[in-house]
């Protein structure tokens, strides 16, 4: 088993699953470790959208709706499988936005990201089935729009299988309990399902550990390099 590494990857979430696949792509000797299962925490707890973050319009962020839009698009491309087209309500409520900033947000949305594959926003009457029957009087004007929705731990072991076929080293339940700096990278102690510990080591190392963010951290000896770890 190999045991020298270019990357060595903590946590095996869509972060690192992710940048696993990335990096062996593009011919790196890649270790990923995931205390748990691949998918174990909030990569499979997540709100399943693949989106271009329509809100974020209303702040400006032009470049990051874009780039979301091209990737939701690009992943709903490449995995069809797993990810499907999802239309979503957005009635006008008097009092709040006004409905030319929420028609003009929508045809952004739909032209920002070189949308092909999914239908563009439509107008809708809110007095018409289905939505009459269950929305409020005073809501009688709306639109549909397009976003996707995923089934986020298949995602994640879509990216851990084809980073493998790439050469990446995917282990699972193996915890990386320790981590040494030294001249030319990392050291890493790893502890396995069976309480055996062996050491890698790595040039670089990349923390997606999500809510143990901070766990890893700690980890890391001596304290002052917990720095190049974030």
């Amino acid at each position: 088993m190999q045991n020298d590494f270019d990357l060595l990857i903590i946590g095996g979430g869509i972060n690192g699953a992710g940048i696993a696949r990335d990096a062996a792509g593009r011919g790196a000797h890649v270790c990923l470790v995931e205390k748990d299962d691949l998918a174990q925490a909030t990569s499979s707890a997540s709100t399943k959208l693949v989106h271009g973050g329509l809100r974020y319009l209303e702040h400006l962020e032009f470049r990051l709706v874009r780039e979301s839009l091209i990737e939701r698009e690009r992943l709903l491309k490449m995995a069809p499988h797993i990810i499907w087209p999802l239309r979503f309500v957005l009635p006008h409520d008097k009092g709040l936005r006004p409905k030319w900033m929420l028609r003009l947000g929508l045809f952004l949305y739909d032209n920002l990201g070189g949308r092909k594959l999914l239908p563009p926003t439509r107008d809708l009457d809110l007095r018409d089935a289905p939505h009459g029957s269950v929305l409020q009087d005073r809501l009688t004007k709306g639109w549909e729009y397009s976003d996707c929705w995923v089934e986020d731990s298949r995602l994640v072991v879509l990216n851990a299988l084809d980073a493998k076929e790439r050469g990446a080293d995917i282990r699972t339940r193996t915890e990386c309990v320790g981590l040494t700096r030294v001249a030319d990278g990392w050291v890493a102690t790893l502890r396995g399902a069976d309480g055996g510990e062996s050491q890698i080591t790595a040039r670089a190392v990349v923390n997606a550990a999500g809510p143990w963010v901070d766990t890893v951290l700690d980890r890391a000896h001596p304290s002052e390099t917990q720095q190049n770890l974030r």
